[in-house]
């Protein structure tokens, strides 16, 4: 079967290449899912040269009891029968070490200091990006093309980052910390696809991986029991202390650490006969102590960010943000300058719920990503200038 038609007219049109395809050589990033091996193939049609590189991030069977996930064991495999199938040469590297400190030690650490982390985030930054674009630079690529759905685009001041074209799949919140330089070396064929079109072209290829399931989970944690992670890494954690009213003071209760409890969280406090329903306000990792209260002392007017990074010019149009994957983004005013790992501050137009430190912050001009930081510290609704994180 012939793939997708408006795909495969002119693939080499979808990796930008800067000379004639059979002249260039492409870097596949390959996770072992049917994204990026949809991403090779792709390649592969364009009549460039194609290596795929998989980073072995992890070993899920050691760790979780559970065969196959991101970047090893099952999907190792399926990465290289891809690569068998379609006819390039497929190379392992052995990441665990470099991955274990730079993103699962870190998960660990913020979830030890009350904070909430998104550790996809840390994993993009070094290395899935870092350590893969040197890679690829080391083996002569022209480009290092991924899987990711969102948008490459070539503007006036060079190479922008765009949320991807179905706002379901849009994966641009993970990539706010990626510089211009490598965006002009990156490549995202994908941004511009549903994903019931990304198999289907997965299936007209004839690849094995087409109907696999996509992951759920961060990777590290498939079962999602972030507190077993934390404990394996930092058995210190597990530390109990008191669950505290934050508005009256009042002790409500115990709980066995706060690694448990993330700000936001309403259920698993075990707290019953309240007049009201109660949320995690914030989390006092020093005392041990999560601090509740009702959904409105949740709304937050600002976030502070540091570690910032940009992503092309600031506009002077309206900027939006998101501080959640799946949030949508809201209007926001921006204090300050963004880049270069300096502090900033967004306000919101409207209160936002769920602002947490540790989270990160993406700011957007339309469908741009200007860039982000992670959150510091928050200020409230009814104390502005107080933190909901200690």
């Amino acid at each position: 079967m012939t793939p997708t038609a408006s795909l495969t007219a002119d693939p080499a049109a979808l990796f930008d290449l800067p000379r004639p395809a059979g002249d260039c050589r492409i870097v596949v990033a390959m996770s072992g899912g049917v994204d990026s091996s949809v991403v090779a193939a792709l390649a592969s049609r364009s009549g460039a040269e194609v290596i795929g590189v998989t980073l072995q991030l992890y070993d899920y069977g050691a760790a979780t009891g559970r065969k196959g996930a991101c970047c090893a064991g099952d999907d190792i495999r399926d990465a290289r029968s891809v690569a068998d199938r379609l006819g390039f040469a497929h190379y392992v590297f052995d990441h665990e070490s470099a991955f274990r400190e730079e993103v699962v030690e870190a998960f660990a650490d913020d979830y030890l200091a009350g904070r909430t982390p998104i550790p996809c985030i840390r994993c993009n930054m070094g290395p899935k990006f870092t350590d893969l674009l040197n890679m690829a630079r080391e083996l002569g690529a022209d480009c290092l093309a991924t899987g990711h759905y969102v948008r490459r685009m070539v503007g006036p001041a060079g190479a922008e980052l765009h949320r991807a074209l179905d706002p379901a799949r849009d994966q641009s919140y993970f990539l706010y910390g990626t510089t211009e330089e490598q965006i002009d070396y990156l490549r995202f064929p994908l941004g511009g696809l549903p994903k019931a079109e990304v198999r289907q072209i997965a299936a007209e290829f004839g690849l094995a991986v087409a109907a696999k399931p996509d992951s759920q989970d961060i990777c590290f944690v498939p079962d999602g029991d972030y507190a077993k992670i934390v404990r394996s890494v930092r058995p210190e954690g597990a530390r109990p202390g008191a669950i505290v009213h934050a508005g009256t003071g009042e002790t409500l209760g115990r709980h066995e650490g706060v690694i448990h409890f993330t700000v936001g969280q309403r259920r698993g406090l075990e707290i019953g006969g309240q007049p009201e329903p109660l949320y995690v306000i914030a989390l006092d990792a020093e005392s041990a102590e999560v601090r509740v209260g009702p959904r409105a002392m949740l709304a937050t007017s600002a976030a502070q960010l540091i570690e910032t990074n940009r992503v092309g010019p600031l506009p002077d149009a309206p900027l939006t943000a998101k501080v959640r994957s799946l949030a949508k983004p809201v209007p926001v005013v921006l204090d300050g300058q963004l880049g270069n790992g300096a502090a900033a501050t967004i306000r919101f137009a409207q209160p936002e719920y769920g602002v947490a430190p540790g989270q990160a912050a993406v700011i957007y001009a339309g469908d741009r990503v200007v860039g982000g930081g992670w959150i510091d510290s928050t200020e409230t609704q009814s104390d502005q200038g107080s933190s909901t994180q200690p």
